[in-house]
């Protein structure tokens, strides 16, 4: 990836496949945040299949097919192999490195920036794709600067491409599973067998969209039902009804996205208002819109269909009366779990909800945690281990907006320095 525009490094992109391909759904995600141009080819009858697919049935194993303009043919491909093939899984260039940064959404980018262009030797890793969950954003409209609003995508590809300049190294679908901390080293096992060695660490790796935690949910993911923002969907919606679950920015971003194409788009929200937790500008927008529903004091209580999702049943939480829609499109925009279970594993200081605890909360009634080792407070956002830093919304106190983050990535470098020069 390093040195290429992710956009311009592959013409179209054809995938054919079948509706409801929880498949196929991964690869348009991935290659839609991932800012890659691509042709979404939907197969609807064995002819199409021989024809245009050149396989036998609907229900060929060997789908969905993906077709790339130097005529490279992947059946049922993973994202590996399709990263791959765009040039951009790379393996680490160093032995060590002076920055290690786990995760690559808004904070993890700002920090490569930073990192990198003063001088630090940097490698991000990433477990998915490149922006985190704003990567999923269809529009970010209140980033300073961007007054016509930009896509999740195209700003995250800005920032990696930024990181990439200063020389900043980007590791995809790499997975840190296991740390290891010593006096001015971390190393971090990654779920692959290799290792990253690093003078200091920073952990942005964010959160996880909650799970409704109902039957059948797992195999609906991807066909019917989906998490986050679903932006490369929309088009697909066109004329259907859409239920988005969630009363955040990021959910009246993924209803004013799918408006334009869907007959009707139903909110549903468990509180009694959106502008609790609603920027005003939306929650406007989402009252002003004629196709759009809002439904409080509301959850889904179950999911409906066989091969994919058909519909779901909605229930009043006040009232207990249930309302069941007939529906092929459900997006998930809950908040956030915090992926810290390999922090607890080391010992690292979470709050209750499992976000990292950092600088001044770790002192209490003006000690510090019994695992501090150093004659000093732990900086503004250190955690409870000496070197290993975390910014954006894994750490506890975070403001969850894309800025914030961004703001707490270039700030979590200045510690890093001062880190660093403590020696």
């Amino acid at each position: 990836m390093a040195g290429t525009t992710m956009n311009q490094s592959q013409d179209n992109i054809r995938i054919l496949g079948t509706r409801g391909s929880a498949q196929a759904y991964a690869i348009r995600d991935f290659l839609h945040r991932s800012d890659v141009p691509f042709e979404w080819i939907e197969l609807a009858t064995d002819e199409q299949v021989r024809e245009q697919a050149q396989l036998k049935n609907l229900d060929d194993s060997r789908l969905p097919v993906c077709l790339f303009s130097d005529g490279t043919r992947l059946e049922r491909p993973t994202i590996r192999q399709i990263t791959e093939k765009l040039g951009w899984f790379r393996n680490p260039t160093r032995s060590e490195y002076d920055l290690a940064i786990y995760g690559g959404g808004p904070a993890g980018l700002s920090a490569a920036v930073y990192g990198a262009s003063e001088g630090l030797k940097t490698v991000l890793i990433e477990r998915s794709v490149i922006g985190g969950q704003a990567g999923s954003s269809s529009k970010i409209e209140n980033y300073l600067g961007f007054p016509k609003g930009i896509t999740g995508a195209d700003l995250a590809e800005r920032a990696r491409e930024q990181a990439c300049k200063f020389g900043a190294e980007i590791l995809l679908l790499r997975e840190g599973v296991r740390g290891e901390f010593f006096p001015g080293k971390g190393v971090g096992y990654l779920a692959d067998g290799s290792k990253i060695i690093a003078r200091a660490t920073i952990c942005a790796t964010g959160v996880d969209y909650r799970r409704l935690n109902l039957p059948d949910e797992d195999r609906f993911t991807g066909a019917g039902l989906f998490y986050g923002a679903g932006a490369s969907e929309a088009a697909l919606c066109k004329d259907e009804s859409v239920i988005v679950v969630g009363g955040g920015n990021s959910a009246g971003q993924a209803v004013m996205h799918f408006a334009p194409y869907a007959s009707k788009v139903t909110m549903v929200i468990r509180g009694e208002c959106l502008k609790k937790t609603l920027s005003e500008y939306l929650v406007d927008r989402i009252h002003s819109t004629p196709n759009v529903e809002v439904m409080i004091h509301t959850e889904v209580a179950a999911l409906h269909g066989e091969k994919a999702l058909s519909g779901v049943t909605l229930k009043n939480v006040t009232t207990a009366k249930e309302r069941q829609i007939d529906t092929r499109w459900l997006f998930l925009c809950l908040g956030g779990v915090p992926h810290t279970q390999w922090a607890a594993d080391v010992g690292i200081v979470r709050d209750e909800e499992g976000y990292l605890v950092t600088g001044p909360d770790l002192v209490t009634n003006g000690k510090r945690p019994k695992s501090w080792e150093h004659d000093r407070d732990p900086y503004y956002m250190e955690t409870s281990i000496p070197g290993m830093f975390a910014a954006g919304d894994v750490r506890h106190g975070s403001v969850k907006r894309c800025a914030s983050a961004v703001g707490e990535g270039a700030m979590a470098i200045a510690f890093v320095h001062r880190y660093l020069a403590d020696g």
